[in-house]
């Protein structure tokens, strides 16, 4: 008796070989061409359930068109153990906005900023880095980003 019969009480179907196991085989050719044959098989099954799921995937594909004005969704993807976006965890948004889609012809784009909010100065060991928080034209008022005093003066000489 086998080693692999006497621990589970039946013979060994290996999935190279799926033949009944109780007859005498000799090795020779007509084993290794009947594994071949039974990998062949395997290899295509294998490829014909990749390609229905492909089939299913790209049968609700679709691309999508924007136009200037429409307001679209940003992906968010979230930085490990830093917190962006007001949560971290199962609750952190996937998305955010909606923003207004406003692209040139030329594909540019342009920031504009409206007011400085708030001032800070960031101390560093040597020095210390005036900062103002600027709220943009483009941007919503919940997203005012931190901008270095001396270039928003240069920029923006009617805000000061």
């Amino acid at each position: 008796m086998a080693p692999y019969e006497a621990l589970y009480s039946r013979k060994c179907r290996t999935p190279l070989c799926l033949t009944m196991l109780d007859k005498q085989r000799i090795l020779g050719p007509e084993l290794a061409s009947e594994t071949e044959d039974n990998v062949r098989l395997i290899r295509d099954c294998l490829k014909a359930v990749s390609d229905r799921q492909k089939y299913y995937t790209n049968q609700k594909m679709r691309d999508i068109e924007y136009s200037v004005s429409d307001f679209v969704f940003l992906k968010v993807s979230p930085w490990k153990q830093v917190l962006r976006f007001g949560r971290k965890g199962k609750l952190s948004p996937r998305f955010i906005g909606p923003h207004q889609i406003d692209v040139r012809p030329d594909l540019t784009f342009e920031k504009e900023p409206i007011q400085i909010l708030d001032r800070y100065t960031k101390v560093l060991r040597r020095k210390s880095i005036p900062l103002v928080k600027v709220v943009w034209h483009n941007h919503g008022t919940e997203e005012p980003t931190w901008e270095p005093e001396d270039s928003m003066r240069q920029e923006l000489p009617h805000l000061f």
